[in-house]
């Protein structure tokens, strides 16, 4: 197995055998990362006469492509834990083994997201002190991004969990965004301190009275666009809605955006002039363009990207574990959670 020497060089394993386009599109984002930078190696894990067919097609830097076999692929509407138990040799119980053994500094997959959220914490493991890692994906909004964590991985949360989770998502937004002290705000259904179920005002107070975030209250569903918080914190559930809801509504809004401005002839003239500007704004709210959703607070670095996902948003999901790795996220989790674990045993 070929693999680099260089400390400066992020080694990323990609599930080729995942999502809706494997391993066209998976191939496809693997090839244009190493061709724009020359600090990654990619990983291509699946079935390896398959794999090697489409890496035919393009001409790259083949020292920095490996092929590593995995004869097995864990579909999507397989238990995920019997999967993992069971599918050794799948593109995803390899990809992640080669994480948990420092072959590799992270892995990427569309596949099942079941499967990768089990895997990630029975094969790569939990960091010590971290009770669920949450999948936090980055979302657009009117000021930019915002970090929505958990989006998927903890549906039945308790209030320490989404205290962790705030902490994670600001250690990210800070040293991965650049976001100086990261505004941090819980989902509600009112701006009033009251306001909530149960969970919410349990978990209120403790991000109110922790110091190592800049909280700044509730936040209710119709402010998340608007940019009015870097971390926006949720259980799975609520922020699962959130984000299918979010991604339903772009492309809804989009589809009628474009089906307006082709009904009359002086409307796809102005389309015309206003096409340039449209795209530009419409960019801004292309998803795909952040990567993928890392799984934080695991012993390496694993990233779930959408199941329809291309090339673009594979290449850009590539890349964020370079960012990841450079600015060393799990360093930074580690350093926080033992030392907010140490006070709390005072």
């Amino acid at each position: 197995m070929q693999q680099s020497n260089d400390a400066k060089v992020t080694r990323v394993v990609l599930d080729a055998m995942g999502g809706d386009y494997a391993p066209a599109e998976l191939v496809k984002g693997a090839v244009e990362a190493v061709k724009n930078r020359e600090d990654i190696q990619v990983f291509l894990v699946g079935q390896e006469d398959v794999v090697r067919e489409e890496l035919t097609k393009y001409t790259y830097p083949e020292e920095r492509i490996t092929i590593v076999h995995a004869e097995e692929v864990i579909e999507t509407a397989e238990p995920p834990v019997n999967a993992i138990r069971k599918k050794k040799q799948s593109s995803i119980v390899v990809g992640m083994n080669m994480v948990k053994q420092k072959e590799a500094d992270a892995f990427v997959s569309a596949g099942s997201s079941g499967a990768i959220l089990v895997g990630g914490q029975v094969i790569v493991g939990r960091i010590k002190g971290i009770e669920r890692p949450p999948l936090a994906p980055l979302i657009p909004t009117e000021k930019g991004v915002s970090l929505l964590i958990d989006c998927g991985a903890n549906v039945d949360a308790r209030p320490s969990h989404l205290l962790q989770f705030a902490k994670m998502g600001s250690i990210y937004m800070e040293n991965v965004l650049g976001i100086k002290n990261p505004r941090v705000a819980i989902v509600n259904i009112g701006a009033e301190e009251e306001k909530g179920n149960a969970l919410v005002k349990e978990t209120y107070p403790l991000l109110k009275e922790c110091g190592d975030i800049n909280f700044v209250g509730s936040i209710e569903a119709r402010e998340i666009p608007h940019g009015e918080a870097d971390v926006i914190v949720c259980e799975a559930f609520v922020g699962n809605v959130i984000l299918k809801l979010y991604e339903g509504l772009s492309s809804t809004l989009i589809s009628a955006i474009k089906k307006g401005m082709m009904s009359t002839l002086k409307s796809k003239i102005g389309a015309a002039l206003a096409l340039p500007a449209l795209k530009s704004t419409l960019k801004d709210f292309d998803a795909s363009q952040y990567g993928g959703a890392p799984l934080l607070g695991l012993n390496g670095l694993i990233v779930k990207t959408h199941g329809s996902a291309k090339a673009k948003e594979i290449t850009n999901s590539i890349y964020q574990c370079v960012t990841f790795k450079e600015q060393d996220i799990n360093g930074k989790i580690k350093k926080n959670i033992i030392s907010s674990t140490e006070q709390e045993g005072m």
